[in-house]
């Protein structure tokens, strides 16, 4: 995971416990909306993300004004964006996280594994 965290950091110029915290919330949120039988792959092939995920759903989080838009909006993307700024991820910043992470994921789960996670999730293409 330190990999990872370390890609993030590097792409999106944000603190090493912020890139933490926002791929926590990326994978729970993966972890609940896309396709069990991948994420599970995905989450076998990276150490430490079952972990991240528990710190993840322990915070909660997610309100304010943008927590019920997504809530009213059946959560989705939209939610997501309200736990990653939350987090202090900024708005610019999303796009880059995601395209790290969903790169991480296809060096080690494969394109094969990927792929369906971004196809069954509304809105994510436009994050990866």
């Amino acid at each position: 995971m330190e990999e990872l965290i370390a890609r993030v950091t590097n792409r999106t110029g944000l603190d090493a416990a912020t890139a933490q915290t926002a791929i926590g919330h990326i994978l729970a949120f993966l972890q609940k909306e896309g396709p069990a039988t991948e994420v599970a792959q995905l989450m076998a092939a990276m150490p430490g993300s079952e972990a991240l995920v528990a710190e993840s759903n322990a915070a909660g989080g997610g309100g304010g004004l943008m927590g019920m838009l997504g809530g009213m909006m059946g959560g989705g993307v939209m939610a997501l964006g309200q736990k990653l700024m939350s987090a202090g991820v900024p708005m610019g910043q999303m796009q880059p996280l995601g395209q790290e992470l969903f790169a991480y994921g296809r060096e080690k789960a494969g394109e094969d594994v990927m792929g369906p996670i971004v196809g069954s999730i509304p809105g994510l293409n436009q994050f990866v």
